[in-house]
């Protein structure tokens, strides 16, 4: 089979599509022909050595197709079955892979593995920060990061589904008016607009809660755009990891909540995972959350996908297809 691999750290061009052995599931495991791979931030943190991996690795965490082979006690899933994983293991970006059958989630009827591979990952840490993290109530004011991004565009419906009032945060006047487009009440622009200024003259004292997932500019940005007792919800590292933080600071700006959450945490059960999974795919079935068509490359493009992801050029979803 065909995978993606590193050998080093470093920039898009350490990625190397390689032939390898078609691996084969133990006890417990499944093995899946995969129709997509999901592109994700954290790909980038493992290629750039933020998530330090033990080389040579192969990457990407996320992946739907069709169960090829079963391992010994494996009862969950048959040979045929459609199914998706996105909380690794890592190797996702290949023609196959083997996954605990516990880490794996099936997919209804009306849900694509393109779809599935697109939108597992990030629509289940939208799930998590809007329902778990800071449950989302009617005319909450929220504020939500890289708005047009694959989990911001998620996360702007389901919180408008919520009754939320959305406050999008984006990068160009374009990709602000994809986050209207999707529900946003209001829609500013990082860099142009002062944010906290902005989010105030909407909400008064400010946000109950922001979801930030662009890491290092926008922390002290983020902070400022709260109310007293607010939730900062730091959730990524695009620009970069975000410096250390006195506590101190937190008191000063209002009695502020700050947590760093992960997905693994909300699914690390397979009882968790599949509930998870379920709640995103019911939204996506009744049409509360779109999931637009993913920007679509070949493994042999897996470089290009990165640094289109890295420079900010792309919305939504992107999947390598092998």
């Amino acid at each position: 089979m065909r995978a993606i691999r590193i050998d080093q750290t470093g920039g898009p061009d350490v990625l190397r599509l390689e032939e390898r052995d078609a691996p084969a599931p133990g006890p417990g495991q499944i093995r899946l022909k995969l129709d997509a791979a999901g592109v994700n931030f954290i790909d980038i943190y493992h290629r750039t050595g933020l998530y330090p991996l033990a080389l040579p690795s192969g990457l990407g965490l996320e992946g739907a197709g069709v169960v090829e082979a079963v391992g010994e006690g494996v009862e969950r899933f048959r040979v045929g079955d459609r199914a998706g994983f996105c909380t690794g293991p890592i190797g996702a970006y290949a023609e196959m892979a083997v996954v605990p059958a516990d880490r794996a989630v099936r997919l209804p009827d009306g849900v694509s593995t393109e779809i599935a591979a697109a939108a597992l990952l990030k629509g289940m840490t939208a799930r998590y920060l809007l329902r778990k993290t800071f449950p989302v109530k009617p005319k909450d004011v929220v504020v939500i990061h890289a708005a047009a991004g694959g989990v911001g565009q998620i996360a702007v419906q389901w919180a408008a589904h919520l009754g939320a009032v959305v406050i999008a945060v984006t990068g160009s006047p374009e990709k602000a008016a994809i986050a209207t487009r999707l529900g946003a009440t209001h829609s500013f622009v990082l860099g142009r607009d002062d944010i906290p200024a902005r989010v105030r003259a909407v909400s008064g004292e400010g946000a109950a809660v922001v979801y930030d997932s662009v890491g290092k500019d926008t922390f002290q940005l983020s902070l400022d755009c709260l109310a007293p007792l607010g939730v900062m919800v730091s959730y990524g590292n695009a620009s970069g990891p975000v410096p250390a933080v006195e506590p101190q600071l937190l008191s000063l700006k209002g009695s502020l909540c700050l947590t760093r959450p992960t997905l693994f945490h909300y699914t690390r059960t397979p009882e968790l995972l599949q509930e998870t999974a379920d709640d995103l795919f019911g939204v996506i079935g009744s049409g509360v959350v779109t999931i637009a068509p993913p920007a679509r490359y070949t493994l042999a493009d897996a470089a290009q996908a990165h640094a289109d992801l890295e420079g900010r050029r792309t919305t939504g979803s992107l999947v390598l297809v092998p």
